[in-house]
């Protein structure tokens, strides 16, 4: 690896090689990605919470017309010790998953946990079942940031974690809250009951009624929401899993709410009710 704070003209930074980029590029690939651990993160939001997390970023390439906007991402990777290469626009094109692309992509390490090496006793964790579009399994993610959650827990047949559009829809909050990815449903809700936390699955046609829930004060404990697949919800299978089958009450003409819009009304009441 080259040093991180040397300096090549015109763009301060080191040249990638080409092989350096034949390895970044294989990382578009699903099965490189599971076979090396790695993962590419795209965009100055993404790679800046990458750098923030010790251990997480082995190496940033930013285009050598955008060295101007970043240097505050060039001083950050100096500062933890990464390497950072410059490279010509159009290399960098090839490594994105974007039209357009913002000029920095970082090679990152797997950001995924065991079961086992969750927070002891957690309040609040998402687990997603059968969640299929990156798109929502990123905004879960970020929503469950963003409203403190303890964890994210992928059942085995969820879309990919470090999926691009999974990175880049999570804009950061990928690096913020451990996530456990190909868990198996039905063990980890038996052991997260066991661990004292009640289990309520998300569902348009749930039985129980979130603002009741609320208003008894059954959201202040522990708790791990369920979220079912867009497309088909919660099978009767999964469904039997959960303690309760909550739905979220709907006060206009809507015929229901996405999974990531129904997934940020679950978890920010159970947040609030929580910290009252």
């Amino acid at each position: 690896m080259n040093d991180p704070h040397g300096s090549t003209e015109p763009t301060g930074l080191h040249p990638a090689s080409q092989g350096q980029l034949r390895s970044a590029r294989k990382l578009r690939q699903r099965k490189q990605r599971l076979e090396q651990g790695l993962f590419l993160a795209e965009g100055p939001q993404a790679v800046r919470e990458a750098l923030a997390t010790p251990g997480a970023c082995r190496e940033v390439y930013i285009a050598e017309d955008a060295v101007s906007r970043m240097r505050d991402l060039i001083a950050a990777a100096r500062a933890a010790n990464v390497a950072v290469r410059g490279v010509p626009p159009e290399d960098l094109a090839a490594l994105a998953d974007t039209v357009t692309p913002q000029g920095v992509i970082a090679v990152c390490r797997a950001v995924d946990i065991d079961l086992a090496d969750l927070p002891k006793h957690p309040r609040l964790i998402v687990l997603c079942a059968q969640v299929r579009d990156p798109g929502n399994a990123g905004t879960v993610i970020r929503c469950a940031d963003a409203f403190g959650a303890d964890a994210v827990i992928f059942s085995a047949d969820s879309v990919e974690v470090h999926n691009p559009k999974v990175v880049r829809a999570s804009v950061g909050s990928l690096f913020h809250l451990p996530i456990v990815v190909g868990a198996h449903l039905g063990n980890t809700v038996a052991s997260l009951r066991d661990s004292g936390m009640q289990v309520l699955a998300a569902d348009g046609g749930g039985s129980a009624n979130l603002a009741e829930l609320d208003a008894a004060g059954e959201l202040a404990r522990p708790t791990v929401w369920v979220m079912g697949n867009e497309a088909w919800g919660l099978p009767p299978e999964h469904a039997v899993l959960a303690d309760r089958v909550v739905s979220v009450p709907l006060y206009g003409n809507a015929e229901s709410l996405n999974l990531a819009t129904a997934a940020a009304v679950c978890l920010y009441t159970t947040a609030t009710a929580q910290r009252r």
